[in-house]
């Protein structure tokens, strides 16, 4: 899923649970505010709802989905941290909670996963620049400078070899079994 584009997928998922929305709350007699009201939530949607969501699935396609998620399910704190600000009281609940969020993020942060893995080949299309992952040809008359951040569908040849990484959308391989 995170390989695919993510503004296609913030708008499919949008356009799908949006007009959704609006049939369940007529079906229970809600009616439709005025036109300013209207464009404020299209506004605070756009941002709230529809960047939010696309820039999660990125996350997940650059972190791994364990990771986008811990980082992602903070952002309540946020408005945790504006209540607080504007007056609302804070609870101990509040304070525990995030406590372990502090310590679910930082385990994520401070983890190293290293060693030999393979990348098996993948034919795909996302945007990159010609680094050590992405070594293939182009068209002729089609070329690309290096350092040049491009999109088209292109072919990851197997390739073996050590760096960290996260379990992203590009390090899905298998682990040795411990002894």
């Amino acid at each position: 899923m995170s390989l695919n584009d993510a503004t296609w997928l913030a708008a499919i998922k949008g356009g799908v649970a949006g007009p959704a929305n609006l049939v369940i709350a007529f079906a229970f007699g809600a009616r439709l505010p005025g036109l300013l009201q209207i464009g404020a939530a299209t506004v605070i949607g756009l941002f709230a709802y529809g960047i939010s969501l696309t820039l999660f699935i990125v996350g997940m396609r650059h972190v791994g989905t364990a990771r986008a998620s811990a980082y992602y399910s903070i952002a309540p704190f946020f408005g945790a941290i504006l209540a607080a600000l504007l007056g609302e009281p804070v609870t101990w609940a509040l304070i525990v909670a995030a406590v372990f969020m502090a310590v679910g993020v930082w385990l994520h942060l401070t983890e190293r996963h290293e060693h030999e893995h393979t990348h098996d080949a993948i034919t795909h299309e996302h945007a990159h620049v010609h680094d050590e992952h992405h070594q293939h040809a182009h068209v002729p008359g089609q070329e690309v400078p290096d350092g040049v951040r491009h999109t088209h569908v292109h072919t990851h040849e197997p390739i073996t070899h050590t760096h960290p990484h996260y379990p992203d959308a590009h390090h899905r391989h298998r682990h040795p079994n411990p002894a």
